[in-house]
């Protein structure tokens, strides 16, 4: 299973087409994407209009949405930071370090363009897609 970061739905929906935004493009018809409850709520925050939030939420809602933290990730997010912070490096938001523990913990891979992301992928396992 793939989850998809809301950097990477953010620039589809902007219709900027990066490499992740390309390779979402490829695989939104024929893999398994999952969307994370908190990637769901940073894409329709941004969004103007009433209008382009129902839309944008049922295009959303085509893949499974899955709830990303409880208490045990919440724990073992919070561990992945101080370790990650002990090596000098600071995840800047916290839905970053939820979203990225939340896939290393359930074995899925994670689409993404945001630089928070690559510590994970280095000192954690994140694996991407």
């Amino acid at each position: 299973m793939i989850i998809v970061d809301s950097s990477v739905w953010i620039d589809h929906l902007r219709q900027v087409v990066t490499n992740p935004v390309a390779r979402f493009r490829t695989l939104m018809t024929r893999a398994e994407l999952l969307v994370g409850d908190l990637i769901l709520c940073e894409v329709l925050r941004g969004v103007r209009s009433e209008t382009e939030a129902s839309a944008i939420e049922a295009a959303m809602r085509a893949f499974e949405i899955v709830p990303l933290c409880d208490r045990d990730l919440a724990v073992t997010a919070a561990a992945n930071y101080r370790f990650l912070r002990s090596r000098g490096i600071t995840i800047r938001k916290t839905v970053d370090l939820i979203v990225g523990t939340y896939c290393i913990e359930r074995g899925h891979s994670l689409l993404h363009s945001d630089r928070d992301f690559e510590p994970m992928e280095r000192f954690l396992g994140l694996r991407t897609a």
